[in-house]
């Protein structure tokens, strides 16, 4: 199903009118206790296109999704423009709030905005490995770890406030972190082969995810985040739980960028030494930015399905003021507990 600014989401659906009866619009349309099965969902509700869907259309996704969990859904609904309509709202709007997130920190923003940054970031930090200039380094990775938090912050659990001051402290954290990793790293590596020194950019973004993320979500690591029953009703709030989806969230993040940050540079090593690359100098930053693009295309959907957005955690595994609290009041009907671990 094609997804252009300018087409209406009445003629991306099937003209066979279909049986609404018993249609469950939250119901995941793949398997999500398997890995394939969630590469599947997040392929499609992280398609970059769909950040070029105007807000209108953004609008009428999010009716359509509430009125079809109210059953309400106009005469004439068709399925196919339903689960159109869910994949927009899946990919704009918050799973905790509803509330519209901001285009640069959608996960479907991945791809177009890591790109540039990845691309960019290699290729000017290639140009500066002779003379190791700090000044390229700082900024690019300023740059990265902006969109990181910012992208961090986005996709959260919501259900856990941060303060103004807590985000600024997270961001200074972080940035500084991956500046200091970079500068380093610089210094480790000035005797070093050209290629392990184009490496230098992964290991401070690997190390600075370990921060920002936490950082970013420090106030469910302190507050404990969101767990429900299986009938999504709250039951309390665990540190325990939070550590674990950030932890997760950590490893997709690390395995998001690097495939392309530590094959793009021994891919672009090659291809500069051809005598055709040689003459096109001009080329050879677009051409990085196009091949981010590439790997970023296929890895943001499978990082993201490394782990199930929705976790289930054993009660046994709470804290023990929680597990007394939930048994005390469910004793062993309540076995398992669930809670969005963000992207």
């Amino acid at each position: 199903m094609s997804i252009t600014s300018g087409e209406s989401p009445v003629l991306c659906v099937n003209k066979m009118e279909a049986d609404l009866s018993g249609f469950n619009i939250d119901a995941p349309r793949w398997d999500q206790c398997t890995f394939l099965g969630r590469v599947k969902h997040f392929f499609n509700i992280t398609d970059p296109r769909t950040v070029l869907v105007p807000e209108r259309e953004l609008d009428w996704a999010k009716v359509m999704v509430e009125k079809s969990r109210m059953g309400v859904v106009p005469p004439g609904t068709q399925v196919e423009q339903l689960l159109y309509a869910k994949k927009l709202y899946d990919s704009a709007f918050h799973p905790d709030t509803g509330d519209k997130m901001n285009v640069i920190g959608r996960m479907s923003f991945q791809v177009p905005g890591g790109m540039i940054i990845t691309g960019f970031m290699l290729q000017f930090y290639r140009w500066t490995l002779g003379a190791r200039t700090m000044p390229a380094v700082i900024f690019w990775q300023w740059v990265n770890q902006s969109f990181n938090a910012l992208v961090n912050y986005t996709n959260r659990n919501a259900a856990s406030p941060t303060s103004v001051r807590q985000m600024a402290l997270s961001y200074i954290t972080a940035t500084t972190t991956a500046v200091a990793t970079a500068v380093g790293m610089n210094m480790l590596t000035k005797r070093a082969p050209p290629l392990v020194g184009r490496w230098v950019p992964f290991a401070a973004v690997a190390a600075a995810n370990c921060v920002n993320i936490p950082m970013m979500r420090q106030q469910e690591l302190i507050q404990g985040i969101c767990v429900k029953d299986g009938n999504h009703s709250e039951i309390g709030h665990s540190r325990r739980a939070a550590a674990i989806g950030i932890t997760q969230v950590v490893i997709s993040r690390i395995t998001m960028a690097a495939p392309g940050m530590i094959l793009l540079p021994v891919i672009m090593e090659r291809l500069e030494k051809l005598r055709f690359m040689k003459k096109v100098k001009v080329l050879h930053a677009p051409l990085q930015v196009l091949l981010s693009g590439c790997f970023l295309i296929f890895m943001v959907p499978v990082a993201c399905g490394l782990f199930p957005q929705k976790c289930e955690l054993p009660v046994s595994y709470l804290e023990p003021e929680l597990q007394d609290a939930i048994r005390a009041k469910y004793g062993e009907l309540v076995p398992y507990v669930y809670f969005n671990k963000g992207l």
